[in-house]
């Protein structure tokens, strides 16, 4: 029997799921944006998305449908579900994922720890809850935003003008979410992995460092992260998976508060950049784990290869030349540095590969990575 797995998104995550599908003889097959992204490295189709019928008919040569990313629209997924499609994470899950304010919303449901929050239609009523949280706060667009977009710190109600105007337009309505700016240590990351039938795995949290709203690397375990700080961390996306009906990978990114709380802020119910390190350092790499779980397979163990894992992102890359020539001279130096390159083209800010170092000393494995990763700046 082959197993087959349809991917919705061509993007590098779909890109990292084929090794892994090839090595488990799974075949893989993806339903791009466009020509020659990422995934193009799979049978990729074309095709738009956000139309039923081009999904349909995509899924319809395949035993499982997943996602690279949370953007189809939710009558797509509802009508995938109707003609009788496995969809993981399903529709009910993804929603939460699609919409902060939901998201928000089902987690305080749950009793989940998070920042305080609200929805806000209009500049008086942001004010309002910018002048009860200290002159400052958080504003998010409810959908869409990504790597620091959609994210504003504003310290008057009149600093998001713009948004409230636009999502005025909007079917989904016009409210923004605003949350407390939050007094926090550091931000680390969970991920766990569900299946359908209900098996969950955990890996180790992770350190996460943000530059301009963007991850920049990753620190697998975190520092320090042992005990009742991985055992809440780890209980919380558990109680999440369950509560939210996820199947795959998912990601909880988290506020370790300076009084020593765990805040949830965002989630992703697919294979995530906090998660790159596991591809090196995990004896069950996230994209593996996520393909297993679609598939209603057992899962893999999820312990670390070594003491410590550093990833660091490939942002933007060279202001002249590509990224494979730089390849030889970064292999040359840091022998130790596995390189993952997106096959996309270099432009600011963008994430175009990754670096991961696994060691026994903290230090000089972040050292590696970072330089091996400097390469293609």
């Amino acid at each position: 029997m082959t197993y087959r797995v349809g991917v919705v998104g061509g993007g590098q995550l779909a890109r990292m799921m084929i090794a892994p599908a090839v090595e488990l003889g799974v075949e893989i097959r993806v339903l791009a944006e466009a020509e020659g992204m990422s995934a193009a490295l799979a049978a990729t189709a074309v095709g738009d998305y956000h139309d039923a019928d081009t999904v349909l008919a995509f899924a319809r040569g395949v035993d499982v449908v997943t996602f690279d990313h949370e953007h189809v629209p939710q009558p797509v997924l509802r009508a995938l579900v109707d003609a009788g499609v496995a969809v993981h994470p399903g529709p009910d899950a993804l929603q939460f994922a699609q919409d902060k304010i939901l998201m928000r919303t089902r987690l305080a449901e749950l009793g989940v720890p998070q920042p305080d929050w609200a929805a806000v239609s209009d500049a008086d009523g942001l004010q309002e809850f910018v002048d009860a949280h200290g002159g400052r706060a958080v504003v998010k667009t409810p959908r869409g935003g990504y790597d620091g977009k959609g994210v504003r710190v504003v310290s008057h109600g009149t600093e998001a003008a713009d948004w409230f105007a636009a999502l005025a337009e909007d079917a989904h309505g016009g409210r923004l979410l605003v949350e407390e700016l939050v007094d926090f240590r550091r931000e680390l990351a969970q991920q766990i992995a569900r299946s359908p039938r209900g098996e969950i795995v955990a890996y180790p949290v992770v350190e996460t460092i943000q530059r301009d709203g963007v991850c920049s690397e990753v620190l697998a375990p975190a520092p320090g992260a042992g005990g009742r700080l991985e055992d809440v961390a780890s209980a919380m996306a558990g109680d999440i998976a369950e509560g939210l009906g996820v199947t795959g990978m998912l990601a909880v990114e988290l506020f370790e508060t300076t009084d020593d709380r765990l805040l949830v802020n965002e989630l992703a119910m697919r294979p995530h950049n906090s998660g790159h390190w596991s591809q090196d350092g995990a004896l069950t790499s996230q994209f593996e784990q996520h393909l297993r779980a679609v598939l209603d397979l057992p899962l893999g163990l999820t312990a670390p290869h070594s003491p410590w894992t550093v990833m660091v992102n490939v942002l933007g890359g060279p202001a002249e030349g590509g990224l494979a020539e730089r390849v030889p001279a970064a292999m040359a130096a840091h022998p130790g540095a596995k390189i993952h390159l997106y096959g996309k083209d270099p432009r600011p800010g963008r994430k175009v590969g990754h670096v991961n170092v696994a060691g026994d000393e903290l230090d000089e494995v972040a050292y590696e990575a970072r330089a091996a990763a400097a390469h293609f700046g």
